[in-house]
């Protein structure tokens, strides 16, 4: 029986057409995978089963995933990123230790903030890094997968000479809704998409201009990884809520209940954007 695969055209475009067949042929496809974003067993031969090629500088790894959590499509990586993806994918890569608790401390150092926008930007003596946290919050009695978004500084419009904040408005050009209940789940924020590949995150997506691929609006330096019950719980919606205060509005916070009470507090100042993203993007 052929395997239930998936190949998307941008895939079958880097493979090429003859490799593509023989996947779908089953000549080259397993049998059972661990899925490169959740991490679960898969079966090509009982599920779909989504192709996702990872391309680096110079060399490339096609993986499977399940086509309920990812489409099949091309995520672009640093060689250094693609020879990690080596290693987990062969089972070689070192052995992790526990994951920390939800929201017990920001996922990863801060990295230079990409503007929300084209226009956007920071001289250097005011520029802002996002710091972004991972963990699980309760909306409407559920816990779902969500990302804490919040600078370190003002985020200014190229050439504004003020001394102003224009981080939330210029986020809430891009699509994202004031949140005004933190018990609501945020609007679906079409285009942009949270990107999460080996089990671990690497960007959130937004679109460019042009119907040209999404761009990464923020980026890991490396894979981040994120918990067993965070992954759990965003394979169950693939979405993920995603939250967004101005330098300042939230502050890291070293529980998963004091990072909800800080998000509520900033929900109620009017200082708290929101949307609902899908899991992964092209």
């Amino acid at each position: 029986m052929a395997p239930l695969l998936d190949v998307s055209d941008e895939v079958r475009a880097e493979i090429g057409d003859e490799e593509t067949q023989r996947l779908l042929a089953g000549e080259n496809a397993p049998g059972t995978y661990d899925c490169t974003s959740c991490r679960t067993p898969g079966d090509t031969g009982q599920e779909r089963t989504s192709t996702v090629l990872f391309v680096g500088d110079e060399t490339a790894v096609l993986a499977f995933a399940h086509a309920a959590c990812i489409p099949s499509q091309v995520v672009p990586v640093s060689e250094e990123q693609l020879q990690g993806a080596v290693r987990s994918i062969s089972g070689d890569e070192d052995e992790l230790g526990p994951a920390a608790p939800a929201f017990a401390a920001p996922l990863a150092a801060p990295v230079p903030a990409p503007p929300p926008a084209a226009a956007v930007g920071a001289p250097p003596p005011r520029q802002a890094v996002l710091g972004i946290t991972c963990g699980l919050i309760i909306v409407e009695e559920v816990l779902r997968p969500a990302l804490v978004i919040e600078p370190t500084g003002p985020v200014a419009r190229a050439g504004s000479g003020g001394g102003g904040d224009d981080f939330l408005p210029l986020l809430i050009e891009q699509g994202f809704m004031p949140q005004l209940d933190l018990e609501a789940p945020p609007s679906p924020l079409a285009g942009w998409s949270v990107l999460l590949a080996m089990g671990k995150l690497h960007a959130v997506l937004q679109p460019a201009a042009g119907g040209a691929p999404a761009t990464a609006w923020w980026q890991a330096h490396q894979p981040l990884q994120v918990s067993d019950g965070w992954r759990a719980a965003v394979s169950r919606t693939n979405a993920v809520y995603v939250y967004a205060g101005p330098a300042g509005s939230i502050g890291r916070q070293p529980r998963e209940d004091l990072m909800r009470d800080a998000l509520a507090k900033a929900c109620a100042r009017g200082q708290l954007v929101a949307a609902t993203m899908p899991l992964a993007g092209t």
